[in-house]
């Protein structure tokens, strides 16, 4: 299977593999050498279960654009930031490795990105805000279904967990029903022109 999805050509629509077993750090780390050579595919492991995803165009499209339209939110509000992009979170005692669609420092640099995005165009990543909770990244959006959905790590006695919350915790100024209909409009161009009128009027 993996052999198949190596030689694979270029989709413009994203396609997701969960290997049928299990497999412990040193397999996994063999397969995610092997697979290094591609920058179509990324590869999750999350205890023990691997997940491939090959990245079409349109998936790149969405997480581009989020990109833009956040470097001009930040900008006009002059927000301190360091983009990571989908550099790649992993550690052996946690059991998992993950690559974020994009991801950022807020202010200065930390130990783990503040922020992160996950464009899930297909069913979605196993557990898929497990991995994110092993490295306690404080908001995380996922797009789906033309949606960002937002969720905020909470930690308690006891407890840690994503709650979904319907403004980000990070942004509060952010007008998140413009925001995604911008993401969606044919041209970007215009798009960005529209979003970066609109935040400099509030």
């Amino acid at each position: 299977m993996i052999n198949q999805i190596v030689n694979e050509k270029p989709s413009i629509y994203e396609q997701r593999f969960l290997l049928p077993r299990r497999y412990n750090w040193q397999e996994f780390k063999a397969i995610q050498t092997t697979l290094q050579k591609n920058s179509q595919i990324k590869i999750t492991f999350l205890d023990g279960w691997i997940e491939l995803m090959t990245l079409g165009e349109e998936h790149e499209t969405i997480k581009s654009i989020i990109a833009l339209l956040l470097g001009l939110y930040f900008l006009e509000k002059e927000i301190e930031f360091i983009p990571v992009g989908s550099s790649t979170r992993e550690a052996q005692e946690k059991g998992v490795s993950f690559e974020p669609d994009e991801s950022y420092y807020i202010g200065e640099k930390k130990e783990n990105p503040d922020f992160a995005i996950e464009v899930n165009l297909t069913s979605g990543s196993i557990k898929k805000l497990e991995k994110y909770k092993r490295f306690k990244i404080a908001e995380v959006w996922l797009w789906e279904n033309n949606q960002i959905l937002i969720y905020c790590f909470r930690e308690r006695e006891n407890y840690q967990e994503y709650e979904k919350v319907e403004q980000s915790e990070l942004f509060t100024e952010l007008n998140l029903d413009l925001f995604i209909r911008c993401v969606l409009m044919p041209s970007k161009l215009e798009a960005m022109k529209i979003f970066n009128q609109a935040i400099k009027k509030i």
